[in-house]
């Protein structure tokens, strides 16, 4: 199969923009729990979808008082913070634009992005943030306000607001329209400089709406709960972007986690309790290893590998039966299913906070039997493939049948093409408008409305793609056959929802990883691209 479409859940947005939902929310439902935040005490705090308005409008208040006015461009250097996201409907809600920054950029790569977007204020973090931007300020003639969260800037806005009436504030709001640029995300620059990736209010409109149209259902541990999730991938990531995006217009609860390691993020999943997680493999493979280590541990490490066995097993049953080609686990295989249910299963949910039984991974590719492990230990992890060109996702595995292995179907309202050549062309409501200021390399990476990935794959009949390679790693012999010069295989592959199409440089590293299946260390040498994680 060349092509494959799904259909769209919606139409395409006529007015408005990304602010509007956090006011529309506190109009109709203003008492609902719209975020947690965590305090200095560790205790977790809701914040109501009627506070969390006031706080954006203030906010947005003071960014007016301070001079940020329609058009801008407003950089953001930070961790996952509850500060980034009240900034960015903020932001939105004067009419202005978001610059992400990765927390941990060198000082020449912020300057690249913050001259190259015209920037006219930064919000950091921290004074070494600040220092950073500080060592570089004297190139930066159109830089005139730099904001410390950890020196009580959103006070200091919210304070200098308090002479603004809110309705300049909705004025600036009504005039952002679905084609106003919403933020420019930059690319990792692994082919030279990054590139800032121009992302309309209707790019993210349409990705989140749709991902929250289509996989709702699995926001929720069970008919009729609270759905809600913990916000842990970077914010500079589009990835991040978009959770944070749909779990206002969704109205889901969230809450914020500022570090990926496992020793900071296992504790707050206990703590917060989500519903579901949207992750990256790396999280994954933590909760299985520590899983696994305790069962040890407790000398109860045979028992753990038999479970893992039998978890893998029932999932691919469970996968047979949903494609019609097997009947599904049989009698012996659901009791021993259900023996390791409140031994090994349960612990490992319990890990995650004990409700999640759905989860979305994007950033890498997912080992195939760790996919199944996780669902025959019940939690259904749907991998998903996209760019940032693409706004985050544009192919998921639907709720219905997980193909363990692919990255999924188009998501509704998006087509994916496979050239001539092997290589993944997506057409949709969320394929960016260009590269900022490079009408050269937005000519070569769009054709006609099209978005040319550079990633090569395969469509099977049923539309769910495999990513199998990289065009630029493509040689052509002397008699004229095209080879991949590196082994792709399931799992490896580069299925990173905050990947730039531009990007084609690889590093391939070796390293001593734990194998979850067969008990001991392997060495991979297996391709990583050059860029953040």
């Amino acid at each position: 199969m060349r092509e494959f479409t799904v259909p769209p859940m919606a139409a395409a947005p006529h007015v408005g923009g990304l602010a509007d939902a956090v006011f529309d929310n506190a109009e109709d439902d203003p008492h609902r729990v719209a975020l947690g935040r965590k305090g200095a005490d560790g205790h977790w705090r809701d914040i109501t979808a009627a506070h969390f308005r006031d706080e954006v409008l203030a906010l947005a208040k003071g960014l007016i008082a301070h001079g940020v006015r329609f058009g801008d461009r407003i950089a953001l250097m930070s961790r996952t913070r509850y500060e980034w996201t009240l900034f960015d409907f903020a932001v939105w809600a004067v009419g202005a634009q978001s610059v992400p920054v990765y927390p941990t950029s060198s000082a020449e790569q912020v300057l690249w992005m913050l001259h190259d977007a015209e920037v006219t204020a930064v919000m950091v973090e921290h004074e070494d943030h600040a220092m950073t931007i500080g060592s570089v300020v004297d190139r930066l003639p159109l830089l005139k306000r730099l904001w410390q969260l950890d020196a009580d800037a959103v006070g200091e806005l919210v304070a200098a607001g308090t002479q603004i009436d809110d309705d300049v504030v909705h004025r600036h709001r009504r005039a952002v329209t679905p084609g106003s640029v919403a933020t420019v995300l930059y690319t990792s620059g692994t082919t030279g400089r990054p590139k800032g990736c121009v992302i309309t209010h209707a790019n993210f409109m349409f990705e989140s709406d749709t991902m929250v149209g289509r996989w709702e259902p699995v926001f929720h541990s069970k008919p009729g709960d609270e759905a809600a999730t913990l916000l842990f991938l970077p914010l500079a990531h589009v990835f991040g972007r978009m959770v944070e995006i749909a779990a206002i217009r969704g109205r889901v609860k969230f809450g914020h986690q500022p570090e990926l390691s496992a020793r900071a993020l296992m504790p707050d999943l206990v703590s917060f309790r989500p519903t579901f997680i949207l992750a990256v493999p790396y999280i994954f493979e933590k909760v299985f290893s520590g899983a696994r280590r305790k069962a040890e541990a407790e000398g109860r490490l045979a028992a753990f590998d038999k479970a893992v066995e039998i978890a893998v097993k029932y999932a691919e049953a469970m996968e047979d039966r949903a494609f019609g080609t097997g009947p599904g686990p049989s009698a012996g295989l659901r009791m021993q299913h259900q023996f390791f249910e409140k031994i090994v299963y349960k612990k490992v949910r319990d890990a995650m906070g004990g409700r999640v039984r759905h989860a979305m991974s994007g950033g890498s590719g997912m080992d195939r039997r760790l996919g199944l492990f996780f669902a025959g230990a019940g939690v259904l992890v749907y991998e998903g493939y996209g760019l940032t060109e693409s706004t985050a996702a544009a192919t998921a595995n639907p709720p219905e049948r997980i193909r363990y292995g692919t990255v999924g179907q188009p998501i509704p309202g998006t087509t994916v093409h496979v050239a001539d050549d092997g290589e993944v062309w997506l057409h949709g409501a969320n394929i960016f408008s260009g590269y900022l200021g490079d009408p050269a390399a937005t000519e070569a990476a769009l054709r006609d409305g099209w978005l040319a990935t550079g990633d090569l794959g395969a469509l099977d009949k049923d539309g769910y793609l495999t990513i199998t390679g990289r065009k630029k790693e493509i040689l052509v012999t002397s008699g004229g056959k095209s080879v991949s010069p590196i082994p792709w295989r399931s799992g490896c592959g580069p299925i990173r929802w905050w990947r730039s199409a531009s990007s084609s440089a690889t590093t391939v590293r070796t390293s001593r990883r734990w194998s979850p299946w067969t008990g001991s260390p392997w060495t991979t040498g297996s391709p990583r691209r050059a860029g953040r994680r």
